[in-house]
């Protein structure tokens, strides 16, 4: 029997009626009355409303699996689930199309002045040689995170003749002309080529012990040029702070942010924090809010995506038996 314990697209019900594996789905479901039913389960399907760590993990004894319907794993004690047999599924497939247009938007945004053109305007203010804008032809865009998402950002970005450099620490790279390659639309480089060339810098990591923080005052001085900086992948691999002084101090020509630190980044009764507040009156950074791989294309396909995954789970689990 599988919990599913968060709203899921009616592609994942149905998928699973179809194969006429049970479940329970209770979107509605809080966290204590998760953790008074979880021993029944041995399989349980969620979004981010729920922190799985080692206490959840304990009290889950029958769980086989853990399917994440998004990219990031990072709300899983992953660690713990491999130490207990719990394998953990996840759909990046499902929404890579949707973050990587959503990021050539936003360097677009910025690089053409769109959004501060348009406010202008809006304002009856018509500046037109303030607003020139950067074309993304010949740029030099760094991807560091090559997985799904950050070669559907190569692939896109191909099309408007920009130059693709990537850096993967995990992923292996071909040999093939004069370089190596990732495939068609990126070559493969070192971190220190990144710093070096790029006039454009794209995330496209997970958050990890290793990345948490890792953007941060001694990053940005590694770079050779002043950059635009872009993250869609999760907002504390980046320090605000230093993010906020790297754009004061003219490291950054502009930055765009579809994932923050604290998310949402002010109180419950509204108020912002300084960092975010000196952030918000730049004309040069642009907000959305965690929206990248939120589509309703990557909505359907997400869930299509896992419930694949949970039929093969299940099928190579008959299969061994």
């Amino acid at each position: 029997m599988i919990l599913i314990a968060d709203e899921m697209h009616p592609a994942l019900i149905q998928g699973l009626q179809e194969r006429q594996i049970p479940f329970h789905y209770q979107p509605e479901i809080s966290l204590p009355e998760v953790l008074d039913i979880i021993a029944q389960y041995e399989g349980l399907i969620v979004r981010t409303k729920l922190f799985i760590d080692k206490n959840f993990i304990d009290q889950a004894s029958r769980l086989q699996f853990i399917a994440r319907a998004g990219s990031g794993t990072d709300n899983i004690e992953l660690d713990y689930a491999n130490q207990r047999g719990i394998v953990v599924l996840n759909a990046p497939e499902g929404l890579c199309d949707a973050v990587a247009e959503h990021t050539i938007g936003l360097i677009l945004a910025l690089q053409h002045k769109i959004i501060k053109s348009n406010n202008e305007v809006k304002n009856l203010q018509w500046n037109r040689e303030a607003n020139r804008g950067i074309e993304l032809m010949n740029s030099t865009v760094g991807i560091i995170g090559f997985g799904h998402t950050g070669s559907a950002v190569a692939k896109k970005l191909h099309g408007f003749g920009a130059r693709v450099i990537a850096y993967d620490k995990y992923k292996t790279a071909e040999k093939s002309g004069d370089g190596f390659y990732f495939d068609a639309y990126a070559t493969s480089c070192s971190l220190n080529t990144i710093y070096e060339q790029a006039d454009i810098l794209t995330m496209h990591v997970p958050l990890t012990k290793e990345t948490k923080g890792w953007v941060n005052k001694d990053f940005f001085k590694k770079f050779k040029k002043s950059i635009v900086f872009i993250n869609t992948s999760r907002g504390k691999i980046v320090n605000t702070t230093d993010l906020l002084e790297a754009l004061q101090g003219g490291k950054l020509t502009g930055a765009a942010l579809d994932v923050l630190e604290q998310e949402p980044p002010f109180s419950e009764d509204g108020q912002p924090d300084a960092t975010f507040n000196a952030l918000r009156d730049m004309e040069n950074v642009i907000f959305t809010p965690h929206i990248a791989g939120w589509s309703a294309q990557s909505y359907e396909r997400i869930s299509t995506v896992l419930c694949a995954k949970i039929i093969n789970f299940y099928q190579s689990k008959s299969n061994s038996e």
